[in-house]
């Protein structure tokens, strides 16, 4: 199992819209998280302007994973939704959400 920590800033006139679709997200992309792998997925908000995301990644080919779950159309739809709530903190031209570095972790 993997552990990942991801970071993105949230347009604050955005929050709002962005917290609503969470609050109901659609079972589709659900199961697509779930059949990609992805576990014990959480988003939290910081400053009402920064999103951090923590998810345990279980299987075995992420890059794999991670490109079922581009191609999957209603996460194509989902994400049309949540993209324009979103925008890269610019820290890697190769990521939108950004991978951080773990240093501590006790179970």
């Amino acid at each position: 199992m993997r552990r990942f920590g991801q970071v993105i800033r949230v347009k604050p006139e955005c929050l709002e819209y962005y917290k609503k679709l969470h609050a109901n997200p659609w079972q589709e992309v659900l199961d697509k998280i779930w059949e990609c792998n992805i576990r014990n997925y959480s988003i939290f908000v910081l400053r009402d302007d920064t999103l951090f995301a923590y998810f345990e990644y279980v299987g075995e080919d992420f890059e794999k994973d991670m490109k079922l779950m581009s191609e999957d159309e209603m996460t194509k739809k989902w994400w049309k939704e949540t993209d324009p709530c979103q925008e890269s903190l610019c820290i890697n031209p190769n990521q939108w959400w950004h991978n951080m570095e773990e240093v501590f972790h006790c179970d």
